[in-house]
């Protein structure tokens, strides 16, 4: 008989750090913090993780793979309709977004570290461009099939697309728009036909 594969404590602190600093914040979650959460040892900790800023970076590492598997398998279900596809890539975002403080736990993570890690900057900006391409895509192939209007600029649409559903993101998250993101999905539908 195989014996499930046990967590370890690198993958409870990950867990719980990111929960803390998403929830929290980063700046006021403190290791100690995290090592009462998590109930592994400092010592533990330290072993896996040299610094905060190190269980930080881990953790965006973590969260941008997770996306861009999401992202990936969503826009590769080629038999469907473009607009279909992106629909679930709406509704994916939204269902995958955490009690993070800003809504989309990379909003959250920037706002609160940009200042002092140039790097979390870069590497979201990274993450957001990578996403606005893989969107371009899908528009590109929703124009090439006759789908989307002939004339549409994917790219600047893209990013448009990224943009507006990041803010609804934000939105729904304060409590003021409950639907606003199946709104956006509906009118964008209407808007690229």
């Amino acid at each position: 008989m195989i014996k499930p594969k046990r967590t370890s404590n690198r993958d409870v602190v990950l867990r719980i750090a990111a929960a803390l600093f998403l929830e929290r914040g980063y700046q006021v979650t403190s290791m100690d913090d995290i090592v009462a959460a998590s109930k592994v040892s400092k010592t533990n900790i330290y072993y896996h993780f040299k610094s905060k800023e190190e269980l930080l970076s881990a953790i965006l590492e973590q969260l941008i793979e997770h996306y861009d598997r999401l992202i990936g398998d969503v826009i590769a279900q080629t038999q469907l309709p473009v607009m279909e596809r992106l629909g679930r890539f709406a509704a994916l975002l939204a269902e995958n977004q955490s009690d993070s403080l800003g809504g989309c736990p990379f909003l959250t993570l920037y706002v609160q570290t940009s200042h002092e890690h140039a790097w979390v900057r870069e590497r979201i900006g990274v993450f957001f461009r990578k996403q606005i391409g893989a969107l371009e895509n899908l528009l590109q192939q929703g124009i090439d099939k006759g789908e989307l209007k002939p004339d549409l600029p994917a790219a600047r649409t893209a990013a448009m697309i990224v943009s507006t559903i990041e803010g609804a993101l934000f939105l729904q998250h304060t409590g003021q728009e409950g639907d606003i993101l199946q709104n956006i999905i509906h009118t964008l539908a209407f808007l690229l036909k």
